[in-house]
């Protein structure tokens, strides 16, 4: 059998379906109808989803890495997190808050920390999840959990996040933040209500309200995918507003790449070469400004 062709209308379609409307079925009739039957979408399917076993780039054993689970104060109770740092530092870093998707804190997601990590700094991937018992095993139902947060509350903790690693005993004091999807909204939101935040890099993330972005203190690194017309509809509005409030920010945009690009463990949307520009700008971005 041919390896299956993934169109951008079935692209479009499971965007639609992991972001709007997570409406499985419908998303598999649809799939159907642009596959041309029901076996070409059974093979396509897993395609578009995120593969959490190919998620390991440095694995968990790493010895360049020390990393652990733990539990620190959020805005109203605990949080749950994952906390990496390189093995052999031998003085305080600055930290970074690593944000997932919608699928929650994840095996990417982890991943993702261990990296941020081995580039010398302090990381921590938080749950978002932790007030309704932490992420589930099952994606679809973890993206329902998501979708039912109280956003006031996300960004509440997402703060508490911040001062938690402003005090951290290995921390320089110096906090950023990277996240990725819904993530990167969370990063753009943390922006406008944490002033101690100096850094946020946010992966095609939606975007804040106009009129709180006079309240951003962070310098903002913004990624973009050129095929993600639903993000981006709010660039231009964003740019607008960080220009006129005076703000330090760099926008990028991928052309040809597709929403969720950096997200190595899907293969229909893992674009190499803009993951790889992007991480090199972020990492550099993230060592000036965290310094």
């Amino acid at each position: 059998m041919d390896k299956p062709v993934i169109t951008q209308a079935m692209i479009d379609a499971y965007d639609e379906y992991t972001h709007l409307t997570l409406d499985r079925r419908r998303f598999m009739e649809t799939l159907t109808a642009l596959a041309g039957s029901a076996a070409a979408a059974a093979a396509i399917a897993p395609m578009l989803t995120a593969n959490s076993a190919k998620a390991e780039i440095v694995a968990a054993t790493d010895e360049r890495i020390k990393g652990e689970d733990i539990h620190y104060p959020g805005a109203d109770g605990d949080m749950k997190g994952y906390l990496v740092r390189p093995a052999n530092a031998t003085g305080k870093l600055p930290a970074v808050i690593v944000i997932h998707e919608n699928r929650g804190l994840n095996s990417h997601i982890r991943d993702i920390a261990r990296r941020v990590a081995l580039e010398g700094f302090v990381a921590l991937a938080p749950d978002f999840l932790s007030p309704d018992g932490g992420t589930p095993g099952d994606e679809d139902k973890a993206r329902e959990m998501i979708s039912a947060l109280d956003q006031a509350e996300t960004s509440e903790n997402a703060v508490a996040t911040v001062t938690y690693l402003k005090g951290h005993a290995e921390s320089t004091g110096n906090v950023g933040a990277i996240g990725f999807c819904w993530g990167g909204g969370l990063v753009n939101r943390l922006a406008v209500n944490s002033p101690d935040l100096k850094a946020g890099v946010a992966y095609y993330g939606s975007q804040p309200k106009a009129a709180d972005v006079p309240k951003i203190k962070a310098a903002l690194l913004l990624h973009y995918a050129g095929l993600d017309e639903r993000i981006n509809a709010g660039i231009e509005d964003y740019r607008k507003a960080l220009t006129e409030s005076g703000k330090d920010f760099t926008i990028h945009v991928y052309e040809g790449a597709n929403h969720a690009f950096n997200n190595d463990t899907s293969a229909a949307r893992y674009n190499k070469e803009a993951a790889d520009l992007a991480w090199q700008r972020t990492v550099e971005f993230l060592k000036a400004k965290l310094a």
